[in-house]
């Protein structure tokens, strides 16, 4: 009987042995999981000046291949187009440009990941072959707020960006059981290109409080920015859980940035959670000046990821020596005249254009590369060799 008790005895003493040991080992793989989804921090002023000082002067454009009318068509296996996006990335090289701003879609994610990945390599490899970064966009709240997969409408006739889309779309906006999608997309896109040195950054969001003016205000839900602004904080959560060694920015655009007291929210959270400062600008120089010295007081490198608007006296000539003077990186709108048709101004929604205008309102190039201004080009050429073989 002695040895029973004394046999059960070991035995349990041995269970509880086992479940201690079990238990150790199951918060020590909980702690290793937990580790795995710690967040890099948002860097300091110092991190991002320590970055900043190690590129060239920025100077580069938003770019979209004139093939494509929008980023599906840009994107999508049966209409990526590599040879051209090569021409003509060719063409931003040979005027001095060294970035391009480049957008994605989370639709493209959704529909095939492993082939979005491959075509991004392969853009990312011609844009190295002619000495461009490019600095990915994720989310954009601008344009059509429909997207649908598929072969692309054609461009309506005279119509800047008609047929541009948002992402997400206003559907998945407004289901927040989607959103876990968004997250695999924002992580597993950024995982996949975390220590990339072919990628500059990643803009998380294109101006999440836009509204879209006259050209889809009709069909707009009036809560777009409400629903937009505690998602756009989890993106950048998401985006620092993968990790990149690459900036994250996302760019305030319209507003007064003197005063974080007087800032609305979406903007406030924008400066706040981005690595490097970033912002767009279609008026003149002065005005442009003064937002420079706005956002100056936060510390972090600027990089205009939109300007150059002609008629608004936006311009090349206006921009570019305010911009040398303060150090900022500049990213115009547009480098191909093509399906997007942004040589037409924002007014073109409201306002019938038969013919092309006078005065194209984006663009750099034509069609079969010739410049439209070539003043411009000389200008941009003659800038960034200056500064940049000084590097």
């Amino acid at each position: 009987m002695r040895k029973i008790k004394l046999y059960l005895t070991l035995t349990l003493a041995g269970l509880l042995l086992l479940s201690c040991n079990k238990t150790k080992s199951t918060s020590e793989k909980n702690k290793d999981e937990t580790a795995t989804v710690e967040k890099r921090e948002i860097w300091t002023k110092e991190q991002a000046s320590e970055w900043y000082g190690k590129q060239p002067w920025l100077v580069g454009a938003n770019y979209y291949p004139s093939t494509a009318i929008n980023q599906l068509e840009m994107w999508q296996a049966d209409s990526f187009d590599p040879k051209r996006i090569d021409q003509e990335l060719g063409w931003a090289e040979g005027i001095g440009m060294n970035v391009m701003r480049v957008y994605l879609h989370d639709l493209l994610h959704k529909q095939d990941a492993k082939g979005l990945y491959k075509r991004m390599d392969t853009f990312l490899q011609i844009a190295e072959k002619h000495h461009i970064k490019v600095l990915f966009v994720l989310f954009d709240s601008c344009w059509d707020p429909f997207p649908a997969l598929g072969k692309q409408r054609v461009p309506k006739p005279f119509t800047h960006n008609s047929g541009w889309v948002q992402s997400p779309g206003q559907k998945v906006l407004q289901d927040s059981t989607q959103y876990p999608r968004l997250e695999k997309y924002v992580k597993e896109t950024i995982s996949e290109f975390a220590a990339d040195d072919r990628i500059l950054g990643w803009d998380v969001w294109n101006e999440p409080d836009n509204m879209t003016g006259p050209s889809y205000e009709a069909v707009e839900i009036k809560n777009k920015a409400a629903l937009i602004l505690p998602l756009l904080k989890n993106v950048f959560i998401w985006a620092r859980e993968s990790k990149p060694s690459q900036p994250l920015t996302s760019g305030v655009w319209v507003g007064d940035w003197s005063d974080p007291n007087k800032m609305l929210p979406m903007h406030k959270m924008q400066i706040e959670q981005s690595d490097v400062v970033s912002f767009h600008n279609y008026n003149t120089p002065a005005d442009f000046e003064k937002v420079i010295k706005q956002l100056q007081r936060y510390g972090k490198p600027l990089i205009c990821t939109e300007y150059m608007a002609r008629p608004n006296g936006s311009t090349f000539e206006g921009f570019l020596p305010v911009a040398r003077k303060y150090n900022i990186g500049m990213i115009n709108w547009g480098l191909v005249d093509g399906k997007t048709q942004t040589k037409y101004a924002w007014d073109s929604w409201t306002k019938t254009y038969n013919a092309e205008p006078k005065l194209w309102f984006h663009e750099v190039f034509r069609n079969d590369g010739t410049p439209y201004i070539k003043a411009e080009t000389d200008l941009i050429k003659k800038m960034t060799s200056e500064v940049n073989k000084k590097n």
